[in-house]
């Protein structure tokens, strides 16, 4: 990859600065694509915003940038979006800093700040050198997602698309979602997620498979329907139900029938069990009937010692001795069953007795 320093004045990297759907973010005269499909939307908040701002007006120097340049002479910017953004918003008269906009400023202060030279690398390179030089450089700062990297290979119209439905704020994906998945769209959270649930975690794969297909309308109609079936499986919202890993659980069980009215009745019961210590857990267990998913409360250590000694260190089942250490503690009556976790109903079980119970 070929790398040049160049000195850029805000005047020149402003001019013609655009911010639209339409035309993207562009700016240095219609040259420069400041948000290429591999970059996130705006996430500096004011302070940030406003620190860019008083480093510029003290003449101090902000940290070098740098430019892709194609061939036909084009730039797009591969570091720097956030704060080519805040400048030229400024510029623009978009927000006020001390309360002064840019058009408040004298001529004296509004000259400096476009004199300001900015320290801009201009780099050439094939795709695979400008991804590899994009994630070294942004490993301080404001670092890239996983899926913010994924963009930058995958570029084509199926993620112009996918990103309109799941990567805007207040997108369609996060409205219809937001009580059900973590994540934030414009960190490309919500569109990881979206993508992990429909290929089972072969998430590049799905792309390089898609990638040029015209729209994201499968990625949307399963997503929409692994929501919806959530919603009627489960009637009554808690807020235990957000960040569940629904795509799996839908994929195994939409097919299957279920009384929506004795679901909730059994998720009130489970959720005042002081036995249930993951109510995350409810959900998925009630689909599965694996209690793993519960996390039941374990005997404490003074438990499994008492019930050890009454047993004088002989296993309930087989009848040997073990060293505690090599014994473990088991609900006499099963938790399924109606067996709490309390030292009466706690028993000592040499490991192997203990895995043969458990496989049964």
């Amino acid at each position: 990859m070929r790398i040049e320093l160049h000195e850029i004045p805000i005047r020149d990297a402003a001019e013609g600065y655009i911010d639209n759907e339409e035309e993207g973010v562009i700016g240095y005269g219609g040259k420069l694509n400041i948000r290429p499909k591999y970059q996130r939307e705006f996430v500096y908040d004011e302070k940030k915003r406003n620190a860019v701002l008083d480093t510029i007006r003290k003449n101090f120097p902000l940290n070098v940038m740098y430019w892709v340049k194609n061939e036909d002479g084009s730039f797009e910017v591969l570091d720097g979006q956030q704060r080519t953004i805040s400048f030229c918003q400024y510029v623009q008269g978009e927000f006020s800093v001390d309360n002064r906009t840019f058009h408040n400023l004298t001529e004296t202060e509004k000259q400096q700040i476009l004199d300001y030279k900015l320290m801009v690398y201009f780099c050439e390179g094939n795709d695979k050198e400008k991804l590899d030089w994009f994630k070294i450089i942004n490993i301080a700062g404001e670092k890239l997602t996983d899926q913010e990297l994924r963009n930058a290979v995958y570029t084509g119209t199926w993620l112009s698309a996918a990103k309109a439905i799941f990567s805007k704020s207040n997108c369609a994906a996060h409205l219809l979602s937001k009580d059900y998945v973590n994540g934030s769209p414009i960190r490309q959270e919500l569109l990881q997620t979206a993508l992990a649930w429909i290929s089972n975690g072969e998430i590049e794969k799905y792309m390089s498979i898609h990638q040029h297909d015209p729209n994201a309308n499968e990625l949307w109609t399963y997503f929409r329907n692994v929501i919806e079936w959530v919603r009627l499986t489960f009637t009554n919202y808690r807020k235990e139900m957000k960040g569940i890993a629904w795509g799996g659980l839908y994929d195994n069980y939409h097919g299957d029938m279920f009384d929506a009215s004795k679901m909730e009745q059994e998720i009130q019961s489970l959720m005042i069990d002081d036995d249930v210590t993951n109510k995350k857990g409810i959900y998925p267990y009630l689909l599965t009937r694996n209690e793993r998913h519960l996390s039941i409360r374990a005997f404490t250590g003074s438990q499994k010692r008492a019930a050890y000694e009454r047993q004088n260190g002989v296993c309930a089942k087989c009848g040997k001795h073990f060293d505690l250490s090599a014994m473990e503690a088991d609900h006499i009556t099963p938790w399924s069953c109606g067996g709490k976790t309390i030292p009466e109903n706690c028993q000592m079980l040499c490991k192997d007795c203990n895995r043969r119970k458990s496989d049964v």
